[in-house]
């Protein structure tokens, strides 16, 4: 087997099951991955995501995916991390102003071993399906169902090849950000056309919530969120 403190953080690592000392290796090298870099492993099994999941836990500066034994790990950077805070105030000041149900689970990790697939977004929400998660904290999404929403921010790192993985998993809204432009993008027949406005939240379009964000570049988070409660009040 490749020695893994010798493979690039950026190449593809073919392996069979990692014993203890190689869980560790992997585990040090995760640690040491600069900001915004990856690290991709190849057929992987899915112990071997869960014993890497249950060893790192839902850790800040982190998302881990699983597809069909591909392992993805990317690090991100504050102003990554910064995008998605924001969008979570957003809806935050959303939920408190139109009196609408909306649970934040953050980058909670959506995962079901029987379809081999699991991933972690950058911030996702209950609208539609908040009723039957109840006042859970602890999902378990082998019963309970996915999020209606779920934001990945593509600043440094292409979110396409999670799209799969979410559609399997269910999720029927995927928002995505670059620092220029926000998509969103509804499930239909197991695949995501981009529509203009959120179909679990019409208030909200691709264009307005992309203004938002492109504006924190120059402005403190404080003025967004203010003008944003503002101009919730003038819409019907």
């Amino acid at each position: 087997m490749q020695n893994l403190q010798e493979v690039s953080p950026n190449s593809p690592i073919p392996s069979a099951v990692y014993d203890e000392q190689e869980q560790k290796s992997l585990l040090e090298i995760i640690e040491k991955l600069p900001p915004n870099s990856s690290l991709t492993l190849s057929e992987q099994s899915w112990e071997n995501y869960e014993n890497l999941i249950e060893s790192i836990g839902e850790a800040n500066g982190l998302r881990i995916s699983f597809d069909a034994g591909n392992l993805h790990i990317i690090t991100l950077s504050s102003e990554h991390e910064n995008y998605g805070r924001l969008i979570q105030m957003l809806i935050g000041v959303l939920s408190l102003r139109c009196d609408i149900d909306i649970e934040s689970f953050g980058s909670a990790t959506i995962k079901k071993s029987r379809l081999a697939k699991g991933t972690e977004p950058d911030a996702c929400f209950y609208v539609q399906n908040i009723g039957k998660i109840g006042t859970s904290i602890n999902l378990d999404f082998s019963t309970d169902p996915p999020p209606d929403i779920a934001v990945e921010i593509d600043i440094h790192h292409e979110s396409l090849y999670k799209l799969p993985i979410y559609a399997a998993l269910g999720v029927s809204e995927i928002w995505r950000y670059d620092s220029r432009k926000f998509e969103i993008h509804k499930l239909e027949k197991g695949e995501y056309k981009k529509i203009e406005r959120s179909a679990s939240l019409p208030v909200l379009t691709a264009q307005i919530l992309g203004e938002l964000l492109n504006r924190s570049r120059r402005e403190r988070q404080t003025k967004i969120l203010k003008d944003f409660e503002n101009w919730l009040k003038t819409q019907k």
